[in-house]
């Protein structure tokens, strides 16, 4: 078995017995950096990534979606805002606090349903003249992405009826807004609910909250685009 991490770092294999990988051309190989760009697309969290001088190097997919009108950050070309003022100086001393003493902070962000978590995470490479930079990671802002709710409801063999139930109540709507919203009795929106538990052998509806929530990302190879806004693209973040 090889370490295909340290073979890409042109490191020797960790394994003694190991043989080096047979490397593909320069001109076909994608670098390591690119890889990485690819992985964290697929993570359905929103990922930022700033320098020390709170400038933009690299926002990911799910970031990208996740900063519209409604989120209380948004990016002014490489700039990290925030759109309230009192939010404005929890970041400033949140990124300032990361890089000038590699301190970790949780924001919370916004008001009332746009209300959103924000963790603030210091890094720094090794050695005396290390460089720093912050990792920002928002939080999501329902319960888990409809992707995975969708793969877990037909891993169990969920009806579709039963599928939007389970939808309905990982956004943390109780049964009688449930029924509501799709214009049925509360005793319809129960009966589901109790054939749910049944198949995906839940106690109560917190154990099955429970499952969804620790479901790991799933993003979708079909991907919405961003609205047209204040985004850099892509080839231009750590320019």
């Amino acid at each position: 078995m090889f370490d295909l991490h340290t073979q890409a770092l042109g490191l020797k294999p960790l394994l003694w017995d190991a043989r080096a990988l047979q490397r593909q051309p320069a001109d076909s190989e994608p670098p390591l950096a690119r890889w990485y760009e690819l992985m964290l697309d697929e993570i359905d969290y929103g990922v930022l990534l700033l320098d020390s001088a709170a400038q933009l190097l690299h926002v990911n997919h799910a970031a990208r979606c996740e900063l519209d009108a409604q989120h209380p950050l948004q990016l002014l070309g490489r700039q990290l805002r925030a759109r309230n003022a009192a939010d404005m100086t929890r970041l400033h001393d949140a990124l300032q606090a990361a890089t000038q003493r590699g301190l970790r902070r949780l924001l919370l962000l916004g008001q009332d349903a746009h209300r959103v978590a924000v963790s603030v995470v210091p890094l720094r490479t090794g050695g005396p003249d290390g460089q720093t930079a912050t990792q920002l990671s928002l939080g999501k802002r329902q319960m888990c992405g409809g992707l995975g709710v969708q793969w877990f409801a037909r891993s169990h063999g969920l009806t579709l009826a039963e599928t939007r139930v389970l939808e309905a109540l990982s956004e943390g709507l109780p049964p009688n807004d449930i029924a509501t919203r799709y214009g049925v009795g509360i005793s319809t929106i129960r009966s589901q609910i109790g054939s749910i538990r049944l198949k995906t052998r839940s106690d109560s509806i917190g154990a099955l909250v429970r499952q969804v929530a620790v479901l790991p990302p799933l993003v979708g190879a079909l991907r919405s685009v961003p609205e047209p806004s204040a985004l850099p693209p892509p080839q231009a973040q750590a320019a």
